[in-house]
This record gives structure tokens, sequence and C-alpha cells, in this order.
């Protein structure tokens, strides 16, 4: 009985099911191997020289003193849902420690967040660099956000009583018929969190039916998220050489999606003869093969991470450059939001909304179902399954201002509507913050 009253007030109530045992065991087995995986990521591009020490829970930064929220995202689009929730809690005079997994999200935090704000990459998830990323830096309280759950570093942090919290939860509708599958393993893990802070309705109902003991409903915060910046000298750099010209940007484009892109551009053109197309592709890296199969289709191309400006000949200006996506919404009236013409579930057009952009996309738009349904209905985007339906709705919004005026108030109704999951979340996370406050104020004692 003394045993079970322990075990439970360590998060450990329940025995872990066989798959997460042997989880463990495989994981930390595996770590001998970590060099290799490191020296091999690295050639991929895909990790920091200066601090692969951090994958194995090593940091050369040194804990703040007091409480400390930690707050973990798998990459830039979950760190930056997190932005101004991070802006509220220093408002606070709360630490942050931010972890996440890729070297692009890295960048972005060393871009887009204050200098106070500490990133680590998150360890890989072998128990023993867990532990030592736990011991080194001692959270206050946890903060995952969407859905981004590492066994190793959820159960280790509940044996701690460390207070969990799942924020902005997501649960798509390709990974729920899967974790179903193995409701026994993800309910040993959600059932860990104290609360589940979830994105929609239905985002609720699937964590519920996945295990989490008490889930509650706050809405999207890459719905609040504010406008990203830009770099005004650079911005009136741009606007003067392309002055004049209809301009349309793709952004976050994926593998698949600008060979369509190039056709659709070669159509409108043959109605709008200055045409330019911004490609900004998801990942920066791939801004050389993109302007090459440009060029091989005959078309001009200029690329950004060459400094290359676009010129009057410049059909095709590929923007292979980190953080720079505020700039070109601000160049452009019309936006195709990328991701979505494959199957990789589209990508945020808030951020587009907020900066005037009458909003088109195609079909596969599941990662964000219900916004861009709010904004269909409402007008404020318009949906193109095929290639010439994509013509013909960014031709449409090229040939009539007016209509693109249209478009872009009505989606900056419906992203108003929507919006109020940063407060919604602040109110949930309130018992946790007060707590914070308190031995904040023990400790200044």
């Amino acid at each position: 009985m003394r045993k079970s009253a322990v075990r439970k007030r360590r998060g450990m109530a329940n025995p872990l099911p066989m798959t997460l045992r042997v989880y463990q065991r495989l994981s930390a087995a595996a770590a001998p191997l970590a060099p290799a995986l490191i020296k091999r990521r690295l050639k991929q591009g895909k990790e920091d020289p200066a601090r692969v020490g951090e994958r194995r829970g090593m940091s050369r930064d040194i804990r703040p003193h007091g409480p400390l929220v930690w707050i973990h995202g798998a990459s830039v689009g979950e760190v930056l849902a997190a932005a101004a929730l991070i802006e509220k809690l220093r408002a606070l005079n709360i630490r942050i420690l931010v972890t996440s997994g890729t070297v692009t999200s890295a960048a972005i935090v060393a871009k887009r967040f204050p200098a106070d704000i500490i990133h680590q990459y998150v360890p890989y998830d072998s128990p023993r660099y867990v532990e030592r990323f736990l011991d080194h830096w001692r959270p206050s309280l946890a903060l995952f956000i969407e859905s981004d759950l590492w066994p190793n570093l959820i159960l280790s942090s509940a044996a701690r009583r460390l207070p969990m919290v799942l924020i902005n939860g997501r649960m798509s509708h390709r990974s729920f018929p899967r974790w179903r599958r193995v409701s026994g393993t993800i309910s040993a893990l959600l059932g860990r969190f104290d609360v589940c802070l979830a994105q929609s309705r239905i985002d609720a109902e699937r964590f519920t039916a996945l295990g989490s003991r008490n889930v509650v409903t706050t809405g999207n915060l890459k719905l609040d998220v504010p406008a990203p910046p830009a770099d005004f000298a650079k911005l009136e750099r741009l606007m003067s050489v392309t002055r004049g010209r209809p301009v349309i940007v793709a952004a976050s484009t994926h593998p698949g999606e600008e060979e369509i892109l190039l056709e659709v551009h070669r159509t409108l053109a043959g109605f709008f003869p200055t045409l330019l197309t911004v490609i900004v592709p998801r990942h920066p890296g791939r801004g050389e093969a993109i302007a090459r199969t440009i060029a091989a289709a005959g078309l001009h191309v200029g690329l950004r991470s060459r400094e290359e400006l676009p010129t009057a000949a410049t059909d095709i200006y590929v923007a292979d450059t980190m953080g720079e996506l505020g700039l070109f919404y601000r160049l452009s009236p019309i936006v195709f939001m990328g991701g979505s013409l494959v199957e990789h579930g589209g990508q945020n057009p808030i951020e587009a909304v907020k900066l005037g952009a009458s909003i088109v996309h195609g079909p596969h738009v599941f990662n964000f179902a219900d916004v861009y349904e709010a904004l269909d209905n409402a007008g404020g985007a318009k949906r193109a399954d095929t290639q010439e339906a994509l013509v013909k709705q960014l031709g449409k919004l090229l040939a009539d201002p007016a209509a693109r005026n249209l478009s872009v108030a009505a989606a900056e109704r419906v992203v108003s509507q929507l919006g109020g999951a940063l407060d919604r979340t602040l109110a949930a996370l309130e018992p946790y913050l007060l707590q914070l406050r308190i031995e904040m104020g023990a400790s200044d004692a």
C-alpha cells in the first residue's frame, strides 16, 4: 500500500504497458549509437555542430535562478505558436526555456524571440540524456505544444512530479487512428499530463478517447500570433524593383507544388505579362533545386540566397531564406498557401491574413481544417483543387482589386472571431502561474 501511494504521487499509479517498457530498454541500449546518428545528421545539415552536446542533455548555458517554465515544440510552427504566450510569461518576470528539434526552429528563436529566452535542442529520447537534461535545468512547469510526445521525456518528468500541460493540443485525422491502435501506450503518456488544452472540440474528443484525464478546449494559439516582422529597408528595396508589376506569393511550398506553380505562372503570364511569382519554400535548403527546375522550364529565375533581386526579366523569384515570410506577405496582396496541393495538410494562413493578404489554397488543409473551413465559408479564402482551378482563382484576384479587398476583409473578420486562445490558455494555466509567483516571492525574500 505504501509503495502504491508513492508511485501514485510520482505519476506512476498504473504499471507501464509492455510497449513503453520495451521502448525504454531499447532507447537506453541505443544510446551508444548517438555519435553515429549525430554525424549523419551533421552531414545532412540537420544539426548545429556547435551545439550537438545538447542532444545528449549537456549544456553550456547556466540555469537561471528561480522558477523556470520549460516550453517544448517540435519545430518552427509549434515554437511560433507559443510566441504570444511566451511574451505574456516574460511580462510576469518568469524565466523561460524553449526546446525544439530542428535547426530552422533554433534560428527562428534567435531571430524572433528576446535575448533572455533560452533555447536548447531537445535531447535524444534516451533515458540517460533525458535525465541529464532534467538534472541540469530542473524546470518548474513543462508546457508541451501540440503533440510532440517523447516517451522518456514525459515519463521521466512525471517521475519527478513535474507539472506538465499539453497546450494547443492537436490530434490530426491521420494520427488519431494510428494512436488508437496502440491506445494503451498513448494513454499511459497522455495520462501523465495534468491538463490537455485542445485546439478544437474534435481535438478534445480525440484526446479524451486516447486517455487524457482533464481536457479543455481553448482554441488555436496560432490564431493569436502576432504578424511576422519585416526589415522595412529590405521591403522598400523589393517594392522599388517590383513597382508596377502584379505579384503573387506562394508561401511555404513543398515538393511537388513548385512544378504546378511554374505552370500556373506560365498560364497567368499570358494574361498578365509582367506577373512576378515569388516562391517561398518551406525548407530553404531546397532553393537551388527549385531554381534549376524553373530554369529548365525556360523561365527566368532569381534566387534570394544568392542576394539576387528580381529584375524586369525575372519570372519567378525563389525566396530561399529563413525568417522573411513577413517581408513577402507585405509585398503581395495575393498569397497561395503551400502544403495544400500535396497531402501535407496545409500551412497556417493566419499570419498572411493579418498582413492583408487574400488567400488561395489547395484541397489538402487538414492541419488547419477548422480555420480554412471558416475562411472558405466567409469568402476569406478560395479553394483550388486542380491546376486549372488555381489559375482561375488567382486570375480573378489579379484582375479584380475590389474582390480582393472583400476577401481580405472577410478573412480578417474570421480571424478576429476565432481568436482568444491566448487568454483562455493563460486562464487555464493560472493555478500553475500563481504557484510560480509564490515561489518567486519566497526566493526573493
